[in-house]
């Protein structure tokens, strides 16, 4: 089994609006088309905001065909940890969390948090 990743709610935005160069559009929908995971955190991020009837049922059904990954003791605890070490922000740290506990590769444009987490690896699909 090759890398396996986990995106990020403004990756989830970005690749369903169609803001990404070709190559980022090609690489997500390699990932979108394996099943995709998301946080808990990008379901509530992504969904939580009013939006078109039709952008609320493309989103629904995208976190739907998605492997979601809820806040287990783990994640709890990691995301302590990474909130001690960075000054981020707790959605973000919990993305971040969830990724190291399940050794997975994040997929934003948010790079300049992300980064400094040691051991995260950060794919930003705008830069490929």
């Amino acid at each position: 089994m090759g890398k396996q990743y986990i995106i990020d709610s403004n990756g989830v935005i970005d690749y369903l609006s169609g803001k990404l160069p070709k190559k980022g559009m090609a690489f997500m929908n390699q990932i979108v088309n394996d099943i995709p995971n998301i946080s808990v955190i990008t379901k509530i991020e992504v969904l939580g905001y009013k939006t078109s009837e039709e952008a609320n049922q493309l989103l629904t059904g995208f976190v739907d065909d998605s492997v979601l990954f809820g806040l287990s003791d783990d994640i709890v605890e990691q995301t302590i940890e990474i909130r001690k070490e960075h000054k981020i922000k707790t959605p973000d740290a919990i993305i971040a969390a969830t990724a190291l506990a399940n050794s997975l590769t994040i997929i934003t444009r948010n790079e300049n948090d992300f980064n400094k987490i040691e051991g995260l690896e950060v794919v930003n699909p705008h830069n490929l």
